[in-house]
């Protein structure tokens, strides 16, 4: 006879069987339309109940509920003398949660403060999230002029330092459907949007041994990055500097380089993967 205090192997299961139905009659319509709401807000600076019922192309009534209830949990919060609805600090606190669930980031971070002291410039560590990086941690530089991607940043794969670290060290296969897939979209002239250029410098990119955003997603800025690889081999991260181009020049290219390979190797050896060889 069975022990009762022991759970079964099914209700011990962290997920339903039907896990892979996403059709409608398992989705909360409410609750995605709640996320809707958090996601736009997120997203802008502050944004009256009119103007999001108006982006998001729902009534007003129903949006003022959603956000009552947001605002009951911190998630978003009501600023009555501009009449504007934000982003709440509780939204920022389950963000920082999910960054705890690894210890990329709190191993990164002297690596990053070390590479800012040497370089001069503000460091970066992002992750792949599809076709974009996400940036989870930044340690600024001092000077005054400076690039800015606070953690929950999202840049297109291909216009960016620490994206074109990461495409260059996926496989064919897996580059080329992500090329098929993602919009190679142009923000500045240098920006490479098509696949035969963009596949030259991740050539380039893996033979040397890390990427350069030549003013590719900003203009006035460059950034020089490394991947990050784990115990598998595997590139899970990226890291980088990034600054105007009259600090981080084409002259300062390899010196800058050299150290953020450095420090690339420094957190992959952290992380249980191998440094460069060589």
């Amino acid at each position: 006879m069975a022990d009762p205090a022991t759970p079964s192997p099914r209700r011990a299961r962290g997920r339903p069987r039907d896990w892979d139905d996403k059709t409608a009659q398992n989705t909360i319509k409410s609750l995605d339309r709640a996320m809707e709401v958090l996601e736009h807000l997120s997203d802008t600076p502050g944004v009256t109940l009119s103007g999001l019922a108006e982006d998001l192309s729902q009534s007003p009534a129903t949006v003022y509920r959603i956000l009552v209830t947001l605002e009951g949990r911190g998630l978003v919060e009501f600023d009555p003398a501009a009449q504007l609805w934000h982003i709440g600090a509780r939204a920022f606190i389950i963000g920082a949660r999910y960054l705890r669930r690894t210890t990329l980031v709190d191993r990164a971070r002297p690596l990053m403060r070390r590479l800012m002291e040497v370089t001069g410039e503000t460091a970066n560590l992002g992750i792949a999230r599809d076709a974009h990086v996400l940036f989870v941690s930044q340690v600024e530089t001092h000077a005054t002029i400076r690039a800015f991607f606070p953690p929950g940043t999202l840049s297109p794969m291909h216009a960016s330092g620490i994206g074109k670290a990461l495409l260059a060290q996926m496989s064919d296969d897996r580059l080329s459907r992500l090329i098929a897939t993602a919009p190679l979209d142009q923000f500045t002239a240098r920006t490479l949007t098509e696949p035969a250029t963009l596949r030259a410098d991740l050539e380039a990119t893996r033979d040397r041994g890390y990427a350069i955003d030549d003013e590719e997603k900003n203009e006035g800025m460059r950034c020089i990055a490394a991947p990050v690889f784990d115990l598998s081999g595997e590139a899970v991260a990226g890291i980088s500097v990034s600054g105007p181009v009259s600090r981080v020049s084409v002259t300062q290219t390899a010196r800058l380089a050299e150290a953020v390979m450095a420090a690339a190797d420094d957190l992959s050896a952290a992380m249980g993967g191998a440094r460069r060889q060589g």
